[in-house]
């Protein structure tokens, strides 16, 4: 089955972030906010960070619930 594809969106003052991401890559969106929220050059936030990552884990937790189980091999 294939994955999820899942888009976040925040709009801040004139900037727009917008990531799109799968179930495999939660955790190199997350690192990819984490490093936005580092950048000076942005005005993206720490606080703002946490809300999207927050978010982007509710909704792979969403689509992994929303995924009927493998059947059984047995």
């Amino acid at each position: 089955m294939p994955n999820e594809i899942s888009v976040l969106a925040l709009m801040k003052g004139r900037e727009r972030y917008i990531y799109v991401s799968d179930d495999a890559s939660l955790d190199r969106l997350v690192d990819a906010i984490r490093e936005q929220a580092a950048n000076p050059g942005l005005s993206l936030s720490w606080f703002d960070a946490a809300v999207l990552a927050t978010r982007a884990r509710q909704q792979a937790l969403v689509a992994a619930m929303d995924t009927p189980a493998a059947p059984n091999q047995g």
